[in-house]
C-alpha cells in the first residue's frame, strides 16, 4: 500500500461534512499522507448526471476511492465495473475502490450501523424491532437488524409504498425475518409491543429539528437506536433517556461506516476508538461554536 493517498466524497450540501478531518487524522496515524477532498455537487454547479465523468477523473487522477452519499448512492453503480455482495444486495453503493484499474463499489452503511449496534447496545432484544423510514439510510440499517436475526422487523415509513418495497426486497433476501411494513398510522401500535426502535428519517438533524416520535409513544421495555448524528443527541433520545430506554446515537454509525472505509481504501484496521473520540471532539467543537462560546 503507497505510503501517500488521495480519496474524496461526493453528494450534495456536503461543504460541511466532518469525513475529511476522520479519515485524515486517522491516516495521519497510520504514517500515511492522507489527502481526502469534498467534491460537492451544489457548490460545483453539477447534478448526477456528472457522476460518470467524476468517477473517471478521479481514477484518471489517481484517487485511491471515494465515498458516496445523497443523492448519489444509487446512480454511482452505473459507473462502475463491479460491487462486493452487501451493495449488490443492498443496491446501494457509500463506497467507491480503485484498484488494478477497476472501480468496485461497497457498502459500508449497513456494517457501520451494525457495528455501533454492537458495541453500543450489546444483549439488546431484537425479537421486534420497529424501524422507521425507509429511505436509503434506511435501507442500509433495515438489512443490518435482517442481517443480525430480528424476529420481527416492522417498517413504518411515511410513504407505505416504499416501506412495502423495502419489505419486498428484504423478505427475499431473509426467508426467516418476519418483515413486515406499516404507513405511520400504525406507529403508536406496533411500538406498544416493540423491543426496540430504529430511526432512520432526518427528523432530528440539525436542519430538521425535532423529534418523529412522540415521547407518550416510548415505553422503558425498549431500546432507541438514532441513524442522526448531528447533534450527537437528537431531541428523540432525550425523550428516550427520560423514559428510560436504552439508547445509542448515531455517531458511532458515522464513524464505523468511516473505519469501514478506511480500511478499504488503506488495507489497514482502523482505531475506531480513536476515531470516535475525535469525532465527538470535532461535534463538541462545533456546539461550541454554535452556541457562542469560540469567537
Amino acid at each position: 500500500m503507497p505510503e501517500s493517498l488521495l480519496c474524496g466524497l461526493i453528494g450534495t450540501g456536503i461543504g460541511k461534512s466532518l469525513t475529511p478531518a476522520m479519515h485524515e487524522r486517522e491516516g495521519a496515524e497510520h504514517g500515511l499522507t492522507y489527502q481526502y477532498r469534498i467534491i460537492d455537487l451544489d457548490s460545483r454547479g453539477l447534478t448526477v448526471e456528472d457522476l460518470p465523468r467524476l468517477v473517471s477523473t478521479a481514477a484518471d487522477l489517481g484517487f485511491r476511492g471515494l465515498n458516496i452519499t445523497h443523492p448519489c448512492k444509487q446512480r454511482v453503480i452505473s459507473t462502475l465495473d463491479g460491487l462486493s455482495e452487501d451493495a449488490a444486495r443492498l443496491g446501494a453503493v457509500n463506497t467507491v475502490l480503485f484498484a488494478n484499474g477497476r472501480a468496485v463499489g461497497h457498502n459500508t452503511d449497513w456494517s457501520g450501523f451494525d457495528r455501533n449496534f454492537g458495541r453500543g447496545l450489546p444483549g439488546a432484544d431484537i425479537g421486534e424491532v420497529v424501524q422507521l423510514g425507509a429511505g436509503g439510510a434506511g435501507a442500509a440499517v433495515a438489512y443490518a437488524m435482517a442481517r443480525r436475526g430480528a424476529g420481527r422487523l416492522t417498517l413504518v415509513d411515511a410513504d407505505p409504498l416504499r416501506a412495502q418495497q423495502l419489505r419486498d426486497s428484504l423478505s427475499v433476501m431473509f426467508p426467516d425475518v418476519d418483515i413486515v411494513s406499516a404507513g405511520l398510522d400504525r406507529l403508536a401500535a406496533v411500538l406498544d409491543t416493540a423491543t426496540g426502535l430504529v430511526h432512520a428519517t432526518p427528523i432530528g438533524m440539525v436542519e430538521h429539528p425535532g423529534s418523529a416520535v412522540p415521547e407518550a409513544l416510548l415505553h422503558p421495555r425498549m431500546w432507541v437506536a438514532e441513524v442522526v448524528y448531528r447533534p450527537a443527541e437528537t431531541e428523540l433520545l432525550a425523550a428516550a433517556s427520560r423514559v428510560g430506554c436504552r439508547t445509542l446515537s448515531g455517531t458511532g454509525m458515522a464513524v464505523f461506516q468511516a473505519a469501514d472505509a478506511f480500511e478499504i481504501f488503506t488495507g489497514r484496521i482502523a482505531d475506531a476508538d480513536r476515531m470516535i473520540a475525535h469525532m465527538s471532539a470535532l461535534i463538541a467543537l462545533e456546539d461550541r461554536a454554535a452556541a457562542g462560546v469560540l469567537a
